[in-house]
């Protein structure tokens, strides 16, 4: 790997962490997610215009996909209302990989190598320590199951996603058309559980909005990029360093507490989370 796409790859890292702490900043988390979703669908609306149309059996995948990347943004959503970003997006994103490897496992044809099941139990000792810290800091324990519920839906529309892109043969148009339902099953969500003032909101939060809308589109660019030009397995564990990019935005940017049973947990999170990948 050239130095430019590491950096890139890294790059993607820190946008990723970025839109979540921009979500987590904003005064309303469900109104600056519902933003991010809109913008992005707009933006996939365009790129779909120029793509062919999907086909019955693809429209099939991007439905599933739909309900299950507004099931990760209402979770994520909720668990931001209830705690930090340095404790939840550990959780949100280290147990996501886990879940779809034990279910690729289980039923369908992946094997799982000696150090993907290291990973697997690295990944569930830092998951667990990651949570037993909220009673021991006095954070509201209801953020552990909507975290571990956001990391359920990723591992659904990840499984998904990689299924039906394949399906679609063309991955831009699947992306594309992924990010319009999205932005479709999420909306009316939304309303009907905070009322259409959840539309109604400052100028600066639609611009925080906006602005995490263009760092997570460009997160993925970035990453699907890199994707070929690299192995995928390789693009995939340096994501994951977006795990101490988010902790440290935490400590340094929101002041949020940084005991060493918070750094040690974080860390087992990202070690597992590579070998994983590896």
């Amino acid at each position: 790997m050239s130095i430019w796409v590491l950096l890139a790859v890294l790059f993607a890292a820190l946008l990723h962490a970025t839109w979540n702490a921009l979500i987590k900043l904003g005064t309303s988390k469900m109104t600056s997610m519902l933003i991010l979703t809109l913008v992005q669908g707009g933006f996939g609306l365009i790129i779909a215009t120029t793509r062919a149309f999907p086909t019955f059996e693809v429209w099939l995948w991007l439905l599933a996909s739909g309900v299950f990347h507004s099931g990760y943004k209402l979770f994520l959503a909720y668990a931001y209302e209830q705690g930090d970003l340095s404790r939840v997006y550990p959780i949100a994103r280290g147990a996501a990989p886990m879940v779809v490897l034990v279910i690729s496992a289980l039923f369908l044809s992946d094997v799982l190598g000696g150090w993907e099941y290291v990973g697997v139990l690295i990944l569930g000792f830092g998951i667990l320590l990651m949570g037993q810290g909220v009673f021991r800091s006095g954070e509201s324990v209801k953020l552990v199951p909507l975290a571990l519920g956001s990391a359920a839906m990723t591992a659904g529309y990840s499984l998904v996603d990689g299924m039906g892109a394949r399906v679609s043969g063309d991955a831009v148009m699947y992306v594309a058309w992924l990010f319009v339902m999205d932005a479709v099953f999420f909306t009316p969500i939304c309303v009907a559980l905070r009322g259409r003032d959840v539309l109604r909101t400052t100028g600066r939060t639609w611009i925080v909005g906006g602005v995490a809308a263009m760092a997570s589109y460009g997160a993925y660019a970035i990453a699907v990029w890199a994707m070929t030009i690299v192995p995928i397995a390789l693009v995939a564990a340096l994501r994951e360093t977006s795990i101490l990019f988010a902790v440290l935005i935490g400590w340094i940017f929101f002041e949020e507490k940084m005991g060493t049973q918070k750094a040690l947990a974080a860390g087992l999170i990202i070690a597992g989370v590579v070998l994983t990948r590896l």
